[in-house]
């Protein structure tokens, strides 16, 4: 039997540092590994001749698409429309998709006619499986649960402080995030500028591209304002991620708006508490299900106060910080590995070649 020719559509790929090319490059090198051949192709800023000439070469023969509306509305525009045509499509929503276009009422239509192409739903955080369910009930599409794995992408060095001139006795809060509103870079920036005048010796990493021209200009211009606490890096290439992970003392999310955030698991993954939004998509990697311990704390977006005072808590509580990651060690032991979340894609993908 030929191997299986997947086609990855997704907003971003490598090189580009996103979580969406994060988690797309996770699941190429798994389905790879399981006797498939990949191709992942990057539908942000792309031309659509492009696009299409790459997918006539490829001739899928299952597509997935991870992003709704920045990449499975594609599914819907020539040429790739008829290039596609009978192909089995599978989709995984990301946390934009879930938290704010499925509750805009023109983004509902357009999502009305993606899901008549769409065979298979593919859902990572469980939440969100019950969430388009109630607000999609004539979706015509199966919605099936493949719970997120983790993997580290390289062990090449980072050298995180010596890069930001921060020193070995110094508090570091680690912020990795594409430049962009929904990431909240720089309300947690200016929450931090408060820490810091309370704590002298904490500093702040924003680690992570602008993605949004006017809002990076603004976060810019603060990191220079504040560089006598918080430093911004770009960029770190994904195989230096754990060594990163490991420079730092706490781990944020900032976030609007989250699926499930790479980030989180990352953190878990390095035996890092986290400071977290109090959303739909942080709530059980943070706090879990009743029955594991919680491995961060949770603040109110609305409440800038309830960040500062969470933070001075990692920063001071020695015993809650120990406990904290005590429990991230053991929630990332009971992660399914890469190997159990290809195995719950190719199911899918098996059930979506058999409805068309």
């Amino acid at each position: 039997m030929s191997p299986l020719r997947v086609l990855l559509l997704t907003p971003s790929a490598l090189p580009a540092i996103t979580g969406n090319a994060m988690t797309v490059e996770r699941w190429r090198r798994g389905l790879t590994g399981a006797g498939c051949t990949v191709l992942a192709l990057a539908t942000r800023n792309a031309a659509v001749p492009a696009l299409a000439a790459a997918v006539a070469s490829f001739r899928p023969e299952i597509v997935h698409v991870h992003h709704l509306f920045l990449a499975g509305g594609l599914l819907l525009a020539e040429p790739l429309a008829a290039l596609l045509a009978g192909v089995p499509v599978v989709a995984t929503p990301a946390g934009t998709d879930l938290n704010q276009d499925l509750r805009e009422q023109e983004k509902m239509d357009l999502l009305r006619r993606l899901c008549r192409s769409i065979c298979e739903m593919v859902i990572q955080n469980r939440y969100f499986a019950r969430l388009v369910a109630e607000l999609l009930p004539d979706r015509g599409c199966r919605i099936s649960y493949v719970p997120k794995s983790f993997c580290w992408l390289g062990d090449r060095p980072c050298r995180l402080r010596e890069r930001t001139g921060i020193g070995g006795d110094e508090f570091v809060f680690f912020l990795p995030a594409g430049i962009r509103p929904v990431k909240g870079n720089l309300t947690a920036l200016l929450a931090l500028e408060a820490v810091h005048l309370r704590r002298p010796h904490i500093r702040a990493v924003f680690a992570g591209p602008v993605l949004d021209a006017e809002y990076g200009a603004r976060f810019t211009g603060e990191i220079r304002r504040l560089a006598s606490f918080a430093r911004w890096l770009p960029a770190i290439a994904p195989q230096e991620m754990a060594a990163a992970y490991g420079e730092v003392d706490v781990v944020l999310n900032a976030s609007t708006s989250e699926g499930l955030a790479n980030t989180l698991l990352e953190a878990m993954a390095a035996g890092k508490p986290v400071l977290a939004a109090d959303i739909e998509g942080n709530r059980w990697p943070v706090r879990g299900d009743g029955s594991v311990r919680p491995c961060g704390l949770l603040y109110d977006l609305r409440d800038k106060n309830g960040f500062i005072e969470h933070a001075l808590r990692l920063v001071d509580d020695d015993v809650l910080r120990t406990a904290l990651i005590r429990a991230a060690r053991e929630r990332a032991a009971s992660l399914p590995s890469p190997e159990e979340e290809v195995a719950g894609l190719l199911a899918a993908y098996d059930r979506a070649g058999r409805a068309v």
